[in-house]
């Protein structure tokens, strides 16, 4: 059985860091394409940023030069480290591990709140 834990979240205020941490059992996350979505109240789910197998990232111009994915294939982790947080980035995250179609799942989620 597949699972991907996500945990970190928490309230923090503007300004302040949290990291993220999702740690899988049931695949070894070193084939698949590793990534953060987020999810707003009354807003589409969206990806943050992701980690190819080769450890090549990506993220959504909101977040370049604040948050940082990497991924230890050692510990069957990937991590994102959000720092400078505004209250925009406040959602619920999503741990998501990508092969194919077939081989696609998720997290439960954690939810990061950032506010004064």
């Amino acid at each position: 059985q597949v699972q991907l834990v996500e945990s970190g979240g928490g309230l923090v205020q503007p300004g302040g860091s949290l990291r993220l941490s999702c740690a899988a059992s049931g695949i070894i996350i070193s084939i698949y394409t590793m990534g953060w979505y987020r999810q707003a109240p009354g807003k589409q789910r969206e990806l943050v940023a992701a980690i190819t197998s080769g450890g090549m990232p990506n993220y959504i111009d909101s977040v370049k030069g604040r948050f940082t994915i990497s991924r230890d294939n050692a510990k069957n982790t990937v991590y994102l480290q959000m720092n400078s947080l505004k209250p925009e980035d406040t959602a619920v995250y999503y741990c998501n591990a990508h092969y194919d179609p077939t081989n696609d799942y998720w997290g439960q989620g954690t939810q990061v709140t950032v506010s004064s």
